[in-house]
């Protein structure tokens, strides 16, 4: 990274930061010489249709109210190094603007006869003339590269677009009629409490509507998901092709990391959330994301990883994987326990269930098996009542959870809603059941101790049942060892 040698410092700079002191000459010369730069308005993107129907639906609930939605800034990793900037998703599945989303931009819905207006305010870039194009590092095009203009922005996302600028007097004018995102902008967020005089009420069910809105997926949400769900299968081929080097590393999960990472920045804009790469008694810790251990023939190792694609929709998928080819006899016999588990997930799932008896088909298997096998104090049938639940010692997590442009969506939604709501078609989450035997677990044989085991799959609700999208991957016993051997080589 190069060192900053302008004549303004960045807002964070240090003191110790070097920095050269104004020069009328230089400015001059270089605010001069520019080619001319056509400002051409691209059509509008796929998914802004998509995005005003979501828009419109949100009016619908908050008639008369201004909605403000942030994007948040970006967030500080050290001094004055950010991480990558990740809108909120919220403001994100409003606008459409999904990776290349400008930080400390702001949503505002106007309330207006028979619904609202919406523009989108967001710092349009420095003109040549100004010194800001040069000499500032967090938005300069000297540093981070071309910005959008304004008219760009409209006719990207077609969304009436405005300079950030005004968008102080949209907080000047907030009042008991204002209903704000309060987690994405805590300056922005103090600012419009203060112009309100307080908090709003409201706030709180802002956050909980749009969780509940994205629920039900709509046709580009699906296709995107299915996209970010295939970079992710070829990345779990990628990491089988490379266990030769990967078993040959003293840090081996990291290899598993950094291949995987290779796939998603490749295809997508990142990974969505830290990879899980983790190899014998790793695998028993739920985020493993240290990844610093080997991975060891004989051994097996769980990966959990998804691609997020440009539009920040997530895959996350888990297949755990014997790193030689050839489960032992014990890895089978837990490998093949938790597909069971997934299977009797997948049997339940229709429109009209709870969304908790997907969880429930999976904990019946694991409580009969763990049994079964003498893990319990009582029987299958006493520790599924809700207030025994000993083989959940074996798995503490849930089966499922919502995915879409978080790893773990909706997450705001109350529980009547998710974890007890209804499934409808649209709707798309995980079944990952999995067992867990810790090494030093006295209640479990010896052969068992150290064997983690998930297997995770994405599955959209269909108008007569479900659909595994990431079905290509290999899910029995069988059909991994093959896989390992196909790739490995």
């Amino acid at each position: 990274m190069s060192s900053d040698t302008t004549t303004t410092p960045a807002p964070r700079a240090t003191s110790n930061r070097s920095t050269l002191p104004p020069a009328a000459s230089f400015q001059a010369y270089i605010g001069s010489g520019w080619a001319e730069r056509a400002d051409v308005v691209p059509p509008a993107r796929e998914q802004a249709a998509f995005a005003a129907a979501r828009r419109a639906k949100l009016s619908a609930l908050y008639p008369g109210k201004r909605i403000i939605v942030p994007a948040g800034g970006a967030k500080v990793r050290s001094n004055d190094t950010d991480y990558p900037f990740r809108a909120h998703s919220a403001f994100s599945w409003l606008t459409g603007w999904g990776a290349d989303s400008e930080p400390d931009s702001v949503l505002v819905l106007e309330p207006v006869d028979g619904g609202h207006e919406a523009t989108l305010y967001f710092r349009e870039r420095a003109g040549r003339d100004s010194d800001e194009f040069y000499s500032n590092p967090q938005i300069g095009e000297f540093w981070i590269g071309a910005r959008p203009s304004l008219a760009q922005v409209a006719g990207d996302l077609a969304l009436p677009t405005a300079g950030i600028a005004e968008v102080d007097a949209v907080i000047e004018k907030a009042d008991a009629d204002t209903v704000l995102l309060r987690e994405a902008d805590e300056a922005l967020t103090a600012a419009v409490d203060a112009a309100r005089g307080e908090a709003s009420d409201l706030d709180a069910e802002l956050a909980q509507t749009l969780s509940e809105l994205r629920l039900v997926k709509d046709d580009y949400e699906i296709a995107q998901l299915r996209e970010a769900i295939a970079a992710t299968q070829r990345g779990f081929d990628d990491v089988i092709r490379a266990l030769p080097e990967i078993t040959a590393h003293r840090r081996g999960e990291r290899i598993v990391e950094g291949v995987f990472y290779t796939r998603a920045r490749g295809e997508g804009n990142a990974v969505g959330y830290d990879t899980i790469a983790a190899a014998g008694p790793h695998a028993c810790i739920l985020h493993w994301t240290r990844n610093d251990g080997p991975v060891v023939p004989g051994d097996l190792i769980l990966i959990d990883a998804g691609v997020e694609a440009e539009s920040l929709y997530t895959a996350d998928i888990t297949r755990t994987i014997p790193v030689d080819g050839t489960f032992t006899d014990a890895q089978r016999l837990v490998y093949e326990t938790v597909r069971e588990a997934a299977d009797a997930a997948f049997a339940v799932v229709r429109p009209g269930i709870r969304f908790r008896e997907v969880h429930a088909a999976a904990m019946e298997v694991i409580a009969r098996r763990t049994a079964e096998w003498g893990l319990l104090p009582v029987s299958a049938e006493e520790a599924l009542e809700s207030d025994q639940q000993q083989h959940r010692r074996y798995m503490v997590h849930g089966t499922s959870h919502h995915l879409g442009l978080d790893v773990h969506d909706c997450a705001a939604a109350r529980r009547e809603m998710y974890y007890d709501g209804v499934i409808e078609p649209g709707m798309v989450f995980t079944i990952e059941p999995g067992l867990y035997f810790q090494p030093d677990d006295l209640t479990v044989p010896e052969q068992l101790r150290g064997i983690g085991v998930r297997i995770e799959d994405d599955v959209l609700v269909t108008a007569d049942g479900v659909e595994n999208l990431s079905a290509a991957l290999p899910r029995t016993a069988d059909e991994v060892e093959a896989w390992v051997r196909r790739l490995r080589g």
